[in-house]
């Protein structure tokens, strides 16, 4: 499947996402033999409220990029059926003027509950497009409210759609989504209020504004007609362009990494947990990682968290490393940008690890452990994002 995928076969893409979507056997094997090689696919999130017409701008947004040669993969997420538990596929039916290019593919996904506006696969899902050969990824959601931001997460470059005739939404979307947005679009900018619209969004960015950083550009486009997409497509590419030469000036080989979390090993999570919240912290999480025969729970500490591990029986890796060397810290976590490939190059450059695999952990965390004979003797596990 991964052979036929890499030389484009359609057939091959469909089934790869199907199985990744559904989690089937196989998902976790095919994924990572995707993700071993680094993908320079751009990755464009559009975002806004329903109505809009975020299907209709991407849907141009797609014809654009097609006209410089670029296959694309579209994801659009939408509304779940509360019969099938399917995608409603209503922006895929709008999407019908760019169905029978060869170049595009298009995927309907459910949302199934996950807030965010996103379901919780479209991560991987991009990644299977993006060994596919497609040079753009356009993932639309389903339609946002202020908390909603995953998109900025997963998207190199985030495109927040608004319309004339919100009224008070920029204001109360203002404290979430639209500090994420990289680019401000005012579709239908025909209607009356545009201009209003247009001033709103660079007003609020005049509050905050830092000139060490990027500014996200404000383009009035008309999706029906495609007035102003170009525009929109090449302040896009500019966006995509200054974060990459952000990232390649940013720590070098270090790039991307941070401390994720502190791993601490307790007789009972119950008992140890006062101590923090009476530091004021608080549980985020608490999950059973059975592979693992752990109980965890996330306490979030600045950017990083510390997780207590209290074994489920005495005979797992936490109850003997408690056995033999008491409560204290058992692991330190690093987050890294591409865990396959770091995976794949500690293995090829001898490192001794203490995984024979990347796993799936707590909060759906892909993770594997370094052994301390390598690290100067601390367990280190290497995590990537969920």
């Amino acid at each position: 499947m991964l052979e036929r995928l890499r030389a484009g076969d359609v057939r091959a893409l469909a089934r790869a996402v199907s199985l990744v979507e559904d989690g089937g056997a196989g998902a976790a094997q095919l994924l990572a033999a995707v993700r071993v090689h680094e993908s320079h696919a751009v990755r464009i999130g559009v975002t806004g409220p329903p109505g809009a017409g975020k299907s209709t701008l991407v849907e141009q947004m797609v014809r654009w990029l097609r006209g410089r040669g670029e296959r694309v993969g579209v994801v659009a997420v939408d509304p779940t059926s509360p019969y099938t538990g399917g995608a409603l596929l209503g922006d895929r039916i709008r999407m019908q003027g760019i169905a029978d290019d060869e170049g595009v593919y298009v995927r309907s996904m459910a949302s199934r509950g996950a807030m965010g506006g996103l379901s919780r696969a479209v991560g991987d899902v991009c990644d299977v497009l993006a060994a596919s050969g497609r040079g753009a990824i356009v993932i639309e959601t389903v339609g946002v409210g202020q908390d909603e931001v995953d998109v900025a997460r997963l998207a190199d470059v985030t495109v927040l759609v608004l319309v004339p005739g919100m009224g008070d939404d920029v204001q109360s979307m203002k404290a979430g989504v639209m500090e994420m947005a990289d680019v401000f679009v005012v579709n239908k900018s025909d209607r009356e209020g545009a201009d209003r619209v247009a001033a709103e969004i660079v007003s609020m960015q005049g509050l905050g504004a830092a000139s060490d950083r990027w500014v996200a550009p404000v383009v009035k486009t008309v999706a029906t007609t495609g007035e102003g997409v170009a525009e929109l497509m090449e302040a896009v590419l500019r966006c995509a362009d200054a974060k990459r030469g952000a990232q390649r000036k940013g720590s070098g080989e270090a790039r991307g990494l941070r401390l994720d979390h502190l791993g601490v090993a307790v007789k009972s999570i119950a008992a140890a947990k006062g101590f923090y919240e009476a530091l004021g912290m608080e549980v985020a999480h608490e999950e059973t990682v059975e592979f693992e025969q752990v109980k965890t729970a996330m306490l979030p500490l600045g950017e990083s968290r510390i997780e207590l591990l209290e074994p489920t029986v005495e005979d797992s890796v936490i109850g003997k490393f408690l056995a033999k060397r008491g409560e204290g810290l058992h692991h330190i976590a690093v987050q890294v940008e591409e865990i396959d490939a770091m995976f794949a190059k500690l293995k090829a450059d001898g490192v001794r690890l203490a995984s024979d695999a990347v796993r799936v952990g707590a909060g759906g965390h892909r993770y594997f452990f370094v052994h301390p004979a390598s690290t100067g003797g601390v367990l280190l596990e290497i995590v990537g994002e969920a």
